[in-house]
């Protein structure tokens, strides 16, 4: 259920970013929010978490995918961090850091929905 719910998340944001990424591109760091450049990042970002989400919630290398999704989280809580300071944005991207790391450490079997 926990493999799940963390892949609903990514496809959502995912899903998100792919739609909309001039609503996004302010969290790109380094780039400015009006440039095409961050536009093409938070495409590549939003494909990166579909892809994410559909390997976790289809368990395909579940492990791995957390473990990516847990290093993805982890520069998205150290940017928030860096740019806006601690706030509910960044404190919930903490959660879902937390969960993607359970998640890693987790001893599942590949292509397996439920347990």
């Amino acid at each position: 259920m926990a493999r799940v719910l963390l892949g609903l998340v990514l496809a959502w944001f995912g899903y998100h970013e792919l739609v909309q990424p001039s609503l996004w591109t302010g969290y790109v760091p380094l780039a400015s929010a009006t440039s095409a450049v961050a536009v093409v990042l938070v495409l590549a970002h939003g494909w990166l978490l579909l892809v994410l989400a559909v390997a976790i919630i289809a368990g395909i290398a579940p492990r791995a995918a957390a473990a990516a999704a847990a290093v993805l989280l982890l520069e998205i809580v150290i940017s928030l961090t860096i740019t806006g300071g601690l706030s509910d944005l960044t404190l919930r991207d903490v959660g879902v850091l937390g969960l993607a790391v359970c998640l890693t450490g987790r001893g599942t079997q590949r292509l397996v929905l439920s347990r």
